[in-house]
């Protein structure tokens, strides 16, 4: 069985960094891997912020074709947890204001990055997900898969966020989505889906709200 759409877009919205495969112009033939932050934009593609002196930027630059790695093992498990690899073509980008304010709330230290001036935009475009969601739950699923779901544009994301209820002093509201909600509690990611995903753009604040609440909950 294939994993869901939504399961891959949660794990991609919990994984505060990924592995990026290029392919190495040093040791011509051979995968160079690294691991390195990113965020996701409304479209749940990775952004990324790296330096031009980074050797995967090098290859990146040489051959855009790419793989992440995206995972979760709160067990410790890697092999029990859920993971992903997105494979297509890492290019250059040139973010919206809001796509480079979205991605600076998922890692706020990168606005130290961007005044260096060395530091560019990236986006993979996802054209093929081999995922793991769990016991006979995986498979390969095509990009048009991905690319069917439903996306919050920036102006209702931050009309939502605006009408957010005031949050735990320890919790800080990142990014929302038809799908859940994006949360950093005591410096650690946190990804709440929506039950009834995706849903309506008009019935985020009330789906965010209810989120938030059975977070808020005493856990027995």
């Amino acid at each position: 069985m294939k994993p869901r759409a939504d399961l891959i877009i949660d794990l991609i919205h919990r994984a505060p960094f990924g592995v990026l495969a290029t392919h190495s112009r040093v040791a011509e033939g051979f995968p160079f891997a690294t691991a390195l932050p990113f965020a996701p934009d409304e479209a749940h593609r990775p952004m990324l912020l790296i330096s031009g002196l980074a050797e995967h930027t090098r290859n990146l630059l040489a051959d855009p074709r790419a793989s992440l790695l995206v995972l979760d093992s709160p067990e410790g498990d890697v092999l029990t947890g859920a993971r992903a690899t997105l494979v297509g073509r890492v290019l250059p980008a040139e973010p919206t204001p809001a796509q480079a304010q979205r991605y600076l709330r998922y890692h706020p230290q990168a606005a130290d990055y961007l005044t260096l001036g060395d530091f560019r935009w990236f986006r993979l475009e996802v054209e093929r997900v081999r995922a793991i969601a769990g016991f006979g739950a995986m498979g390969w699923v095509g990009a048009e898969t991905l690319g069917a779901v439903a996306v919050l544009g920036a102006e209702d994301e931050a009309a939502v966020m605006t009408a957010t209820p005031a949050l735990p002093p320890d919790m800080e509201l990142l990014g929302v989505d038809r799908f859940g909600v994006d949360l950093k509690q005591v410096g650690r990611r946190l990804r709440l889906p929506f039950a009834g995903a995706p849903v309506a753009a008009d019935a985020l604040a009330a789906a965010l709200r209810e989120a938030l609440a059975d977070r808020a909950e005493p856990q027995s």
